[in-house]
């Protein structure tokens, strides 16, 4: 094509060359025909050889022409060639075939004809179709692939059945449930289980760590075509930035993606001791900042090699790694060791005497718990293992280290795409609807958004992923609704011992405590063998709505039992319940949310106590 075009142009260029010498001839041709008088009776008459002659033969001329134009033209196929291999390596250009899509798209009738060139008794072929494997619209964009991003996709889907929504995670993995990392999948018996990541429940039942199959995504590429609409996760993909004007989301690669609707679900992550920082790159290998999927193999496969583990932490999740490792520990012989700043396990949360007990239970798993500990310097030794050296100048071995010391928002779209942070909690500062900007939400440990009843907060766990998940998704789709749910979160030390909380929980403040004589139903393995679910968040379907009169208690609740079997703890603000926490009492958490939701100073909390029978028999 581009030779015949080099032809055609050539030929033009010659044919108006020889129109300018045809011209010239005629003029001089028309000179013959004047007079003399006309020239001035002084000038000769012209003839054929004053007319101008080309300079070397036609062929001559033709050929450095070409050799001109086909240097032009290398020129050009070199450059042309040069940018198609930069838009290849930069996913600019797609110049492979997709893969046979296994659900095609149902096409319309006569939007796509026939091939005239088939002939009668042939078989027709499908037509082609070339996505990008990323389409460059979607109504719905959601960024993270957590929990968060779960809750709204659900609450969109059933809002608006035919909505498109495309998640983009950083991880390799479809949305997952994080507390079984923590929990039940250390107590499985299966050796499968670091690879299908299936597990027993408390009750025995098993289940997937995973919300959905992976049937029920739809491929990125054919998300357009979805005429019920669909949800596709973009895995192993980092959102960069927000254009918030322009309404689109620049991913790692450079691909964009415009939206009509924006969540960030970012979610947190782990922390890292100072202390462990500065230690380097020795330390490599020989640390474990526990948060996701791979870590949690990671940690098992070592578990499963070594002599020795320290936890560093002794909230939430390093009380419960050191549970179940402590566990792992009975059977195989390894040495677990858990340290800390505070005075006893979950010492932040749990008033001082029910901190001190939980250290106990802990202890008695085989742990060997050190509080009141701060890890001042990390090296290793020369024999490979990790010396850490505490403040009061003690050193403790071991072959490796978990550090479990809390999370922090993954925050690194705020700057690119100008969205304000909160100063004093910490995350994306959204107002009471979860709104950032304009068309821009935002969603779980991320967001710092507006409690109507309890002022501005930051929630971590899994529950409040949910609940802002799902507000977020609704809103999404026009509810308007504001932020007043109290999210609840949970922790289980083993089948047989847990607690659920909700509201501002901090050992700081005032707290009463009330508590009774455990039955054999008040144990986490108890709750999910009645309700089913291991996620204690949605067992509150189970519960009861409404709280139960307060007439008839067979007896007064007795304070500050020894082996705290099953109680409940108010904690107070200005003599104002704004915390809860349930110890092994299960399936009262709607309870709970009316005492907070109510706000009122509450003279008698022995009576609060009351509604959720704590003396209840068997």
């Amino acid at each position: 094509m581009l030779r015949l075009l080099h032809s055609t142009q050539l030929v033009r260029q010659q044919q108006s060359r020889l129109s300018a010498y045809v011209k010239r001839v005629q003029r001089v041709a028309r000179s013959y025909s004047t007079p003399a008088k006309q020239h001035g009776g002084s000038q000769p008459t012209p003839t054929l050889n004053s007319l101008p002659v080309p300079k070397g033969s036609w062929a001559d001329a033709n050929a450095a022409r070409q050799r001109k134009y086909n240097m032009q033209l290398i020129a050009g196929a070199t450059v042309f060639g040069i940018t198609v291999a930069y838009m290849y390596k930069n996913d600019i250009v797609y110049l492979n075939p997709p893969p046979r899509m296994t659900n095609p798209p149902v096409w319309e009738k006569g939007s796509i004809q026939a091939s005239p060139l088939v002939g009668e008794g042939e078989e027709s072929r499908e037509p082609e179709v070339v996505l990008p494997p990323i389409p460059e619209h979607v109504q719905y964009v959601l960024i993270g692939a957590g929990t968060a991003s779960f809750a709204a996709f659900r609450a969109i889907k059933s809002k608006d059945p035919t909505a498109k929504v495309l998640v983009i995670g950083d991880e390799d993995h479809y949305p997952y449930m994080r507390p079984p990392l923590s929990k039940e999948l250390w107590f499985s018996d299966d050796p499968r289980t670091p690879t299908t990541l299936r597990f027993k429940q408390w009750n025995g039942k098993e289940r997937s760590l995973f919300f959905e199959p992976d049937a029920f995504y739809t491929e990125a590429r054919t998300l357009p075509l979805q005429e019920n609409g669909g949800v596709a996760v973009v895995r192993g993909r980092k959102a960069v930035k927000i254009d918030a004007v322009k309404k689109k989301v620049i991913l790692d690669n450079g691909i964009e993606v415009k939206y009509d609707k924006v969540l960030i679900a970012t979610g947190g992550k782990p922390r890292n001791l100072r202390a462990v920082q500065k230690a380097g790159d020795a330390m490599k290998g020989k640390v474990t900042l526990f948060r996701g999927v791979e870590s949690y193999r990671k940690l098992e496969k070592v578990a499963s090699s070594v002599k020795s583990i320290a936890v560093i932490g002794g909230g939430f999740l390093g009380s419960e790694l050191a549970c179940a490792l402590g566990k792992r520990g009975h059977e195989t012989g390894l040495k677990v060791i858990q340290m800390f700043p505070e005075s006893g396990n979950m010492g932040r949360v749990l008033p001082e005497f029910l901190s001190h007990w939980t250290t106990n239970k802990v202890a008695n798993e085989g742990v060997t718990v050190m509080p009141n500990s701060v890890v001042k310097s990390a090296s290793i030794t020369r024999s490979g293992k990790v010396s850490l050296k505490l403040k009061d100048n003690t050193e403790v071995e071991a072959d490796h280290v978990v550090v479990a010391v809390g999370i922090e928002p993954n925050v690194e779209l705020a700057l690119p795409s100008g969205l304000e942070l909160d100063e004093t909690h910490g995350g994306f500062r959204v107002n009471a609807e979860l709104e950032a900007r304009s068309n821009i939400w935002v969603a779980g440990d991320a967001s710092c958004f507006y409690d109507i009843k309890l002022g501005r907060r930051r929630v971590e766990h899994h529950d409040h992923a949910v609940v802002s998940g799902r507000l977020a998704g609704e809103n999404m789709t026009g509810a308007g609704k504001p932020y007043w749910h109290q999210s609840m979160f949970w922790s289980d030390l083993g089948p047989d011992v847990g607690y659920e909380a909700i509201g501002i929980v901090d050992s700081s403040l005032p707290t009463t405590s009330v508590f009774a004589k455990a039955t054999e139903k008040d144990t986490p393995k108890a709750v999910v063998t009645a309700t089913g679910e291991g996620v204690r968040s949605e067992t509150e379907e189970a519960a009861t709505i409404e709280p139960p009169p307060t007439e008839g208690a067979s007896e007064p609740p007795a304070k500050h039992q020894e082996d705290y079997g099953k109680g409940v703890v108010f904690y107070l603000k200005d003599s104002v319940v704004v915390g809860i926490v349930l110890w092994n009492v299960f399936n009262r958490m709607p309870i709970a949310r009316k005492i907070i939701k109510d706000g009122g100073r509450n003279a008698d909390l022995t009576e609060l106590a009351k509604l959720f029978q704590l003396h209840e028999s068997e």
